[in-house]
């Protein structure tokens, strides 16, 4: 079996900052399954914990490409959710909640 891309998202939560922000990271991995993947990134993400003073929050969701070469435009991550919410109640509860914290371009 050829390894190929997978993209993992894991979530952590900010703790030397009155805020304490939560935080989605997604991270690529090449392997051989989704579970490697999964693994390796869950490894990644204590570690990156451990050097950052972040709490890992033990949530990792995996995406598995389906490519073996990624090239511009290649999605790296997908999730679908149910909801009965329309367009514009759905985004500001689950993207811009007015909580982000985010560079202005």
């Amino acid at each position: 079996m050829t390894d190929e891309w997978y993209a993992v998202r894991c979530v952590f939560r900010w703790t030397g900052t009155e805020e304490r922000p939560y935080e989605e990271r997604i991270t690529l991995w090449r392997a051989a399954d989704l579970g490697t993947a999964v693994a390796r990134a869950e490894a990644e993400a204590r570690e990156y914990a451990a050097d950052t003073g972040v709490t890992y929050l033990g949530l990792a969701q995996g995406y598995a490409t389906g490519v073996q070469d990624l090239a511009p435009g290649c999605e790296v991550f997908s999730l679908l959710r149910d909801s009965s919410l329309p367009p514009e109640k759905y985004l500001d509860r689950h993207f811009d909640t007015g909580g982000e914290h985010r560079s202005v371009l």
